[in-house]
């Protein structure tokens, strides 16, 4: 068996121990940008980088993303969240406050198709993913072997249309209690509405299609029949509705009438694995802001 070690690499957390990502969102207004940059000044954080968007000046929506350091952070963190109370209150903000260093745990599910999952493992193994891959979900044995040459805990959990609620039960007992976000890496289950309320806007799923084309199964076929000359993938969140969360991420490529369905697959695969990684690439790094069914990303 090939045994996959992961390297000591440099890392959010030994690079900037004291950096923190806030991110903001809120009606728009005059005033927002200078009260947290004069906020985080009175209390000797240093802003190292800063991003905002607004959806319309007049009347709309505010979003933005600041990155700061601050002496001994965790010492300080939870006052300073205190302290913002008031800031947040006077702008009607919804906000977090994140420790850069504090790495996210990810649980990944998978079925048999492999490629999402390998390049998630390849990016965190060169440290291009700076995040920890907590265990592997699988409702088959088929990537058992490979996952565990990692290091990487794999639970494997059948899944049947009578025990389907049986099976996310043990899913969720698996996972536990600080797992941060889940990621379905080509996981071909649905995930039922019980299981989503765990995890609000934190289940990333990569979608085979430009959304919203060729829904159901066979897409590539059906885009072969169809004569496509795009195809492409998409990653969103996760809601109730089929593959109707709010989009993270897309790509595409053109096609021509010279490429078969086994092209077009490989193709696909290829889009669908780099799309996955960028989203999940910005989520664990807290460049995700969800408003209603869309995201503000600033990457």
């Amino acid at each position: 068996m090939e045994i996959h070690i992961k390297k000591d690499l440099p890392s959010v957390a030994g690079q900037y121990p004291n950096r923190a990502r806030m991110l903001i969102s809120c009606p728009d207004g005059p005033g927002i940008v200078a009260a947290v940059s004069q906020f985080l000044y009175q209390h000797g954080a240093n802003i190292v980088q800063s991003d905002q968007y607004t959806m319309d000046p007049a009347g709309g929506m505010f979003f933005m993303r600041v990155e700061f350091d601050l002496e001994d952070l965790n010492t300080k963190l939870p006052q300073l969240e205190e302290s913002f109370l008031e800031v947040a209150d006077q702008f009607l903000m919804e906000w977090n406050i994140y420790h850069a260093a504090r790495k996210k745990r990810l649980a990944i599910f998978v079925s048999k198709e492999d490629h999402c999952l390998v390049e998630l493992l390849w990016q965190w193994q060169a440290g291009d993913l700076d995040a920890d891959i907590a265990l592997v979900v699988s409702n088959h044995l088929d990537m058992k072997e490979y996952v565990e040459s990692f290091g990487i805990p794999y639970h494997h959990i059948p899944v049947t249309a009578d025990t389907k609620p049986e099976a996310e039960k043990r899913q969720l007992d698996v996972i536990g209690d600080d797992i941060d976000v889940i990621i379905l890496a080509r996981y071909m289950q649905i995930i039922s509405p019980t299981f989503i309320e765990h995890y609000r806007n934190r289940i990333i799923n990569i979608h085979h299609s430009f959304l919203p084309a060729f829904v159901g199964g066979k897409p590539y076929a059906q885009a072969y029949n169809r004569g496509v000359k795009i195809i492409g993938a998409t990653a969103h969140y996760v809601t109730e509705e089929l593959d109707g969360g709010p989009i993270i991420e897309q790509d595409v490529q053109r096609v021509s009438h010279r490429d078969d369905v086994n092209e077009l697959k490989r193709i696909g695969r290829t889009i669908e694995r780099v799309v996955l990684a960028r989203a999940v690439k910005w989520h664990v790094e807290d460049r995700i802001l969800v408003h209603n069914n869309k995201t503000v990303v600033f990457n």
